[in-house]
């Protein structure tokens, strides 16, 4: 109805999980290198858990790690765990297209058929992984057959990887004590949580300009208001988003704005203040009288009657400081595949996967990793790193003990580390003890940029060197005919360089390309408050 009015071509907030209109926000990009990194584990083991709230993409991260998977992965997706063990078992093997015909019902015949599978896999160098969505459905005697089949393993290598995916239900369930075994295996945990209201107003630009409009209609007030009443949840914002659009073009409205959302939410949200004070204002104008009247029953016999004095209750002593530099050292003398978890994590979050590079080649960081995607080893301070607000690896080292963990945030007084699958927030004073200064970064570039760019120099590369030091210093982006490197360019490098606390010497190498791409919006940023 809306779709010409607004200048679209399809509706652009449709709930269905369309591939084109996915929005990795730094939380997603998060979500799904963890997701990455459960699959590039492999052998290894363990449950990956990935938690959020109804409605934040957590099914939607599932399908595009479903196409990003390598060719040598086969994959169980159990949609529907509301099953018995046995059912379990049975719907696993139906995903791994076994053969069970006599076997069903049997839970003996169904594991040792699941392991026959698994060791012939193994023999041919494919991995599996069972996947199982919605996983707080999963009851505890169901969860527990889960986990026994992670004990399915040569003397070296664990032949299942498992994947849980599910609301925040399933960490307090895990917490039970029945379930401590397979908590413990869980060897990656994240949590994904809502837009915040900038990644908000994006998320709604860019599901709009897939849908072909030229321009969002959605005014300035009208986002905010949307992210303040859908708490920033995509399919929230979905519903009340489509809502607004058919009541702006019942109305004639190019631009929705505040008053026009508020409305659309209230008619679709049931659950918000507004909706419910609409329909039980009466109720609550009631409940509201009784309440002061007791109120003020109470006040008057507090004040007739003198209460009690209380006796000294002794505070309780304070828990024991965790001394998270202790816990990092630990950390990094039981994780001897850190090196190998934390490149594989940083990939992730370029969205680049083990189908298209090694992780153990992107370890040892050539110049190139591959095409368009490029790798840098240096040394400086936080605060020169953090410049370029990129996730970067960190090499730390503890007398012999060495190991790489993939900075995630900084700010005034921590930094936010991944090591060995696990995120830890350390004081940026401890994290001295332990790294002096050596890092690893990669970023992208589009084709065809030289690995040095100097006066004298022309071409398309020097046209991105323009167009990029234009977002930091707002110059010109690029002259009319063949771009080139002139003196006034050299002098705004020198300046990009002082900036990032690069030697400025005016010539556009590897740092300066890895500052030059970091000015983009696009890909990977740091968290600038650490929690």
């Amino acid at each position: 109805m809306y779709l010409e009015f607004y200048g679209l071509k399809e509706p652009p907030f449709s709930i269905t999980p369309d591939p084109r209109y996915v929005f990795l926000s730094e939380r997603h990009r998060d979500a799904l290198a963890h997701l990455l990194y459960g699959i590039g584990k492999g052998g290894s083991g363990g449950f990956v858990q990935l938690t959020g709230e109804v409605g934040t993409g957590k099914t939607t991260l599932c399908r595009l790690l479903l196409d990003q998977l390598p060719e040598n992965t086969r994959v169980a997706l159990v949609l529907n765990p509301k099953l018995s063990p046995v059912e379990l078992l049975e719907t696993i093997c139906e995903e791994l297209k076994l053969d069970i015909a006599g076997k069903k019902g049997s839970l003996k015949a169904l594991v040792d058929t699941l392991n026959i599978y698994l060791l012939d896999a193994y023999a041919q160098g494919l991995r599996v992984v069972l996947i199982v969505d919605e996983a707080q459905e999963l009851s505890v005697e169901a969860l527990e057959q889960v986990r026994l089949l992670t004990n399915l393993e040569t003397p070296t290598q664990k032949l299942l990887q498992i994947i849980l995916l599910g609301q925040p239900e399933l960490r307090d369930k895990l917490h039970q004590p029945e379930l401590r075994q397979l908590a413990q295996r869980i060897t990656a945990r994240y949590h994904l949580m809502p837009l915040d209201r900038a990644e908000t107003e994006a998320y709604v630009r860019h599901r709009v300009a897939v849908a072909g409009a030229a321009r969002s209609p959605f005014s300035r007030l009208g986002l905010r208001a949307l992210y303040r009443r859908s708490g920033g949840v995509p399919r929230v914002i979905n519903v009340v988003a489509d809502r607004a659009l058919m009541a702006g073009f019942a109305r004639e409205q190019d631009a929705l704005g505040e008053r026009l959302i508020d409305r659309a939410a209230d008619e679709t949200l049931p659950g918000n203040a507004r909706y419910w004070m609409h329909r039980h204002g009466r109720w609550l104008a009631a409940a509201a009288v009784l309440i002061l009247a007791a109120a003020a029953a109470s006040w008057f016999w507090l004040h007739r009657v003198p209460p009690p004095v209380a006796e000294a209750v002794a505070k309780p002593a304070p828990p024991p400081i965790d001394n998270t530099l202790e816990t990092l050292r630990r950390a990094m003398a039981h994780s001897p595949d850190a090196d190998l978890t934390a490149w594989t994590q940083l990939l992730g979050r370029w969205q680049v996967n083990a189908a298209q590079v090694s992780v153990r080649d992107a370890a040892h960081c050539p110049g190139v990793i591959t095409a368009g995607l490029d790798c840098l080893r240096g040394s400086g301070t936080l605060e020169q790193i953090a410049r370029f607000d990129r996730p970067l690896i960190l090499t730390l080292r503890d007398g012999d003990t060495q190991a790489d963990a993939l900075l995630l945030g900084v700010d005034a007084q921590h930094v936010k580390l991944a090591l060995g699958g696990q995120t830890r927030t350390l004081k940026r004073s401890d994290l001295t003890n332990v790294w002096k200064g050596e890092f690893s970064a990669v970023w992208q570039l589009p084709p065809g940029i030289p690995a040095t760019l100097h006066q004298g120099d022309a071409g398309p590369g020097v046209a991105w060197v323009k167009a990029q030091l234009a977002r930091m210093d707002g110059g010109k982006a690029d002259d009319t005919g063949p771009a080139f490197f002139d003196a006034a360019l050299e002098e705004r490098v020198r300046k990009l360089q002082i900036a990032y606390g690069i030697k400025p010497d005016g010539i556009v190498g590897p740092e300066t390309l890895f500052a030059l791409s970091a000015l983009a919006e696009s890909g990977p940023h740091l968290y600038r408050k650490v929690e």
